[in-house]
């Protein structure tokens, strides 16, 4: 079959991503501006399109609560949130990804009140970047269908088994329609196979779950989650690859180099500020202006050696952050900052 392409919202991308995928479980609680999210998967579902299950919860907790106990027992799990809703799942976040559950995510990044503001911000996403979840920013709305395919190829991996984010910027991509290619069903399924946790809890089978570690085993739990995540930096581009030879598309790995091979001046950023970027590099080009764009693709793991490598020529480097960490400065600056003395 040929893929279809459909004008849609970035939210609508993340639905037919998840139907693609086949998740099994979504739990979910709206909130602006991801609700149409669930609300496609709730058609999906009332129309027979998809056969899974939606639990509706009281709260983003409960719902990132639900999300742990359905991929606990082994079934494909997605969930969608945004800004608050992301802040009250702070401390199941952190379960999930200890757990080391395959949970996918998709994440409208919108500004925390006061004062209230439904638009595009970052500090929803950046206050989570110690979670454990692997965490990926989408240019595009193609870019959210396709991220979300990959993320569930990486995360159920069994040498990473982490949770990830795919994360949208509020608006400019959840509520704006544009030609988003479909890939159809057979061919992802070929690229995403079924999932099969090794130990899933068992009704009526006798378990012993989330028991206490002493320090020092801890410290191995923690260790072998740093592994995953080190891994995980490795395996997203060869994901990508697979991707690519499927589906015909691919976004440059970890980070996606834009006219930087001359460049003396380059820019970084991420999200759907890369696009707007990606004109100005073009523009002051036009003028002889050597200046190039690093993307940003995935914040977590952090990119430290692409970076490295992609800016170690250039004269000067500017860095473009939509969040800012008080007391400190930009977050994406903080960490190409620390790459570079590494």
């Amino acid at each position: 079959m040929m893929p279809q392409e459909k004008v849609m919202s970035g939210n609508y991308a993340a639905a037919y991503a998840a139907k693609l995928a086949r998740a099994e479980v979504i739990p979910a609680y709206p909130i602006t501006p991801q609700t149409s999210i669930v609300e496609k998967l709730s058609n999906f579902i009332a129309d027979g399109e998809l056969n899974a299950k939606m639990i509706d919860v009281e709260s983003e907790h409960s719902a990132m609560a639900a999300c742990i106990s359905a991929s606990s027992m082994g079934a494909r799990t997605f969930t969608a949130t945004s800004s608050h809703g992301l802040s009250l799942m702070h401390e199941l976040l952190i379960w999930a990804s200890g757990a080391r559950l395959p949970i996918v995510m998709a994440e409208v990044s919108r500004a925390m009140a006061p004062p209230w503001n439904v638009w595009a911000d970052h500090l929803d996403v950046i206050a989570e970047r110690d979670t454990g979840w692997i965490q990926v920013f989408c240019e595009s709305n193609q870019e959210v269908l396709d991220s979300i395919l990959m993320l569930y190829r990486l995360c159920e991996m069994e040498d990473i088994m982490l949770p990830a984010m795919a994360i949208m910027d509020a608006f400019i991509l959840s509520h704006t329609l544009v030609p988003v290619s479909i890939p159809d069903q057979e061919s992802v399924d070929r690229f995403l196979p079924d999932f099969r946790l090794d130990l899933p809890i068992e009704t009526g089978k006798r378990m012993v779950v989330g028991s206490v570690a002493k320090p020092d085993q801890y410290m191995e739990f923690r260790y072998k989650m740093a592994l995953a995540m080190d891994k995980a930096a490795g395996r997203i581009p060869e994901v990508e690859e697979e991707f690519d030879r499927s589906f015909g598309r691919s976004y440059g790995g970890m980070i996606e180099e834009y006219r930087c091979e001359d460049a003396d001046h380059i820019l970084i950023t991420n999200g759907s500020t890369v696009s707007t970027a990606r004109y100005a590099v073009n523009l002051l080009r036009e003028e002889g202006k050597k200046v190039g764009l690093c993307k940003l693709r995935v914040f977590r793991p952090f990119p430290a050696e692409e970076i490295q490598k992609v800016i170690s020529d250039a004269a000067s480097v500017g860095v473009l952050d939509r969040s800012f960490t008080f007391g400190h400065g930009g977050a994406i600056f903080s960490e190409v900052r620390s790459a570079c003395y590494r």
